[in-house]
């Protein structure tokens, strides 16, 4: 039998999947801004880069974070 605590597990992770689910996803289309900072990405950009969303500057730094670099 479920208690409380599991029902609202599953409410909560109802809700989140439903969140997560309207999120846009990109695939193949490149966008013309820089989802970061608002800068136009260059066309080079967009066709080298299927789905690019950051420009080259915020995609290095994106990288880097990804990697867990920290600047100092």
């Amino acid at each position: 039998m479920a208690d409380v605590c599991d029902e609202a597990d599953n409410l909560i992770e109802e809700s989140l999947n439903r969140t997560l689910a309207q999120i846009p996803r990109y695939t193949g289309i490149s966008a013309t801004e820089c989802e970061e900072c608002g800068e136009d990405i260059p066309e080079d950009r967009r066709k080298a880069v299927d789905g690019v969303k950051l420009c080259k500057p915020c995609g290095d730094l994106a990288e880097l974070k990804a990697k867990g670099v920290r600047r100092g």
